[in-house]
C-alpha cells in the first residue's frame, strides 16, 4: 500500500472554481500503468496527472497524463497544473524556466505572479481539413457546412481538428449532435465583436470530445488553444497577443492568455490549489 500526496487544482480560472480542475498524484514512480489508468478513471476528471522523476537530460520533472479512458502524450491544462504543483511542493528548476518531460518530449514553461505558460509544442498534424472532414464536423456540430469559415488540423497530441466560425455568438449557439459524433475531437473558435461582446477577450473557444459512449465538452483546453493559436496567428487571423475565453456555456470563466514571442507561442493562465491531501493506492 502506498500513500502519496494528492492535489486538485483549478487551471485557467478567471475566478475561483471557474477553471478546469486537474487531479495530480505526486511521487508516482512506483505506480503501475494499470493503477494510473484506474485512478484517472476514478477521479472522472478530463485529465489526471502523475508526477515522476525525469528520465531525460534537461528535464526538471516528468509527467504522465491520463483521461478516464486513455493516456495522452500532451495536454495543456495538465501541463500548467502539474507545473504549479511541482513548484508549490518545493521543486526548483535547473534553469530560468521549467522543463517538463512528457509523451511529446520536453516542454518549456515560464511562471509569473501565480500564472504559468507553456511554449506550444509543434503540431503533429496540420494543414487544411478536407471537404469530407469539414462535412463530418459540420454534421457533428449540427450546423450547415457553409457556416464554417475555415477548418484546419491543429493536432499536437490529443487529435484536434479545429474550425473557425463567423463570430462569438455562433460559437455559443452550438448544440452538438452527439449521436453522430464518433471519435472526433473538435475545437471551435469565433472572434469577439468589441461593440457587442466587449474588450475582455478576442476569441471565444469551445472544445468537443467524442467517445465510445457519450461525448463531452471540455471546460478550458490548453492543448486546443495552443494549436488554435499557431493556426490563427500563423494565418493572420489573430494578433500576436490575445485572450481567449472558454467554458461560457458550462458556467465556467476560462481565461487563456496567448502571446507570440519570436518563434514561440506561449499559452498561459492562472493556477490555484483547491484540494490537498493523500491518496492511498
Amino acid at each position: 500500500m502506498m500513500e502519496l500526496t494528492f492535489l486538485q487544482v483549478d487551471v485557467f480560472a478567471g475566478a475561483a472554481f471557474k477553471g478546469n480542475p486537474l487531479a495530480v498524484v505526486v511521487g508516482a514512480d512506483d505506480v503501475s500503468d494499470a493503477q494510473m489508468a484506474q485512478i484517472a478513471n476514478w477521479t472522472n476528471l478530463s485529465e489526471t496527472t502523475f508526477l515522476l522523476k525525469p528520465s531525460r537530460v534537461g528535464a526538471d520533472y516528468r509527467v504522465r497524463i491520463f483521461t478516464p479512458e486513455r493516456e495522452l502524450p500532451f495536454a495543456g491544462h495538465p501541463t500548467l497544473g502539474s507545473a504549479h504543483v511541482w513548484r508549490a511542493l518545493g521543486g526548483v528548476p535547473q534553469g530560468k524556466m521549467l522543463v517538463q518531460e512528457c509523451g511529446v518530449g520536453l516542454v518549456t514553461l515560464k511562471e509569473q505572479d501565480g500564472s504559468f505558460a507553456f511554449a506550444a509544442p509543434p503540431c503533429q498534424r496540420t494543414g487544411a481539413a478536407s471537404d469530407a472532414e469539414g462535412a463530418r464536423v459540420a454534421k457533428a456540430l449540427n450546423i450547415d457546412q457553409r457556416d464554417i469559415v475555415a477548418a484546419q488540423w491543429t493536432d499536437n497530441g490529443p487529435g484536434w481538428l479545429s474550425v473557425l466560425l463567423q463570430d462569438r455568438a455562433s460559437v455559443l449557439a452550438l448544440r452538438p449532435d452527439w449521436s453522430v459524433w464518433g471519435d472526433l475531437k473538435v475545437g471551435v473558435a469565433g472572434p469577439w465583436d468589441p461593440v457587442h461582446d466587449g474588450m475582455d477577450a478576442q476569441f471565444e473557444v469551445r472544445a468537443f470530445v467524442g467517445s465510445a459512449e457519450q461525448g463531452y465538452e471540455d471546460p478550458v483546453t490548453g492543448s486546443l488553444n495552443a494549436g488554435l493559436a499557431q493556426w490563427l496567428i500563423g494565418s493572420g487571423r489573430a494578433p500576436s497577443q490575445y485572450v481567449a475565453r472558454q467554458g461560457t456555456v458550462l458556467n465556467r470563466l476560462g481565461c487563456v492568455m496567448v502571446e507570440q514571442n519570436g518563434d514561440d507561442i506561449w499559452i498561459g493562465g492562472k493556477v490555484e490549489t483547491r484540494i490537498q491531501g493523500v491518496v492511498t493506492i
